[in-house]
């Protein structure tokens, strides 16, 4: 069993991961900014250790590392990942001088590896599913950001010899995420037989389960590396428009209503073609999607049903 520290760990994937953890018996530390616990976190409260500190405290997060002494590090804290988190210096701040201050923190100490998040938009817009090679085009503060987080990692993890790989993580979705992101946003819709606004049906996005994002994490945590800087993208190989997605979810809850798409307006970062290139994560670590768009979405809803103070939750956020 490891001592894991999960920074990010109130957030949708980062909930998801500690949970995990636990099941499996590691010793988990959780870094969260100092401020309320987590509502997705109140429920394991007593099997974590919460430590509060923002990674812009370089001091302080100095001192929580070198107290805990992580073997395995899991980097999942960003800003920017939501449209209302528009201001560029949180995102320098969190993502950049972050993402370093942590990195540094750990090498004083020693680890085992020190798995970064990093992020599909790196890429920028293309025409294809973009490999982990090919040259970054960010099209956006956020993915400029996170570039250069998966950048400094990848430098640091080769010339001074430790593992700090980085999973580029397309679109994750399943228990505990955002409220108002998409599927959960469809999901709560549908229950209630209706749909949201929607945007342009062509709106592209690779979908996966998050049960197969902490897969990753865990397969690349344990995982050995000729590359320790080595990056990998995680999503399913097949790219779901939201025309598909909404008739998917319709027939799975058995929709009526037609949708009206143009109902809401597309964002700058909307395409047609965004889709991950997974042959080599499924070469180098063994790891496959487990869950399909309809099974991944099955399971999302079955969450909700039996989790009805939770729906609550959902429902107060989306309907007011």
């Amino acid at each position: 069993m490891k001592r894991a520290l999960v920074t990010g760990a109130g957030g949708f994937l980062g909930a998801n991961l500690v949970r995990r953890l636990c099941e499996k018996g590691h010793e988990v530390h959780c870094v969260l900014r100092p401020g309320p616990l987590s509502w997705r976190l109140k429920d394991i409260e007593s099997r974590v250790r919460v430590h509060p500190v923002d990674l812009a405290d370089r001091n302080g997060l100095f001192e929580t590392v070198r107290a805990v002494r992580p073997e395995w590090i899991f980097h999942l804290a960003a800003h920017g990942a939501y449209s209302h988190q528009m201001e560029t210096l949180p995102m320098i701040q969190t993502n950049v001088a972050g993402t370093t201050n942590l990195v540094e923190a750990c090498l004083e100490t020693g680890f085992q590896t020190f798995v970064n998040t990093g992020s599909s938009s790196e890429y920028g817009f293309k025409d294809h599913a973009p490999s982990e090679e090919e040259a970054l085009e960010p099209n956006s503060c956020y993915a400029v950001t996170k570039a250069a987080a998966s950048y400094f990692c990848r430098y640091t993890a080769r010339s001074r010899k430790v593992r700090i790989p980085t999973l580029r993580l397309y679109s994750a979705y399943g228990p505990w995420e955002e409220p108002r992101r998409l599927i959960p946003t469809l999901v709560l819709h549908a229950l209630r037989g209706q749909w949201p606004p929607l945007a342009d049906p062509t709106i592209s996005r690779d979908f996966v389960y998050t049960e197969d994002v902490t897969d990753a994490f865990l397969k690349l945590a344990d995982a050995k590396l000729d590359d320790p800087g080595a990056i990998f993208n995680v999503g399913t190989g097949i790219q779901t428009s939201l025309r598909d997605l909404v008739e998917c979810v319709g027939r799975l809850l058995d929709v009526r209503q037609l949708p009206k798409w143009g109902g809401m307006a597309n964002r700058n970062w909307d395409t047609s073609c965004w889709v991950a290139s997974n042959l080599k994560i499924m070469s180098e670590l063994g790891w496959s999607p487990k869950f399909n768009l309809n099974k991944g979405l099955q399971t999302t809803v079955e969450w909700f049903k039996t989790h009805p103070h939770l729906q609550t939750h959902y429902e107060e956020i989306i309907f007011g």
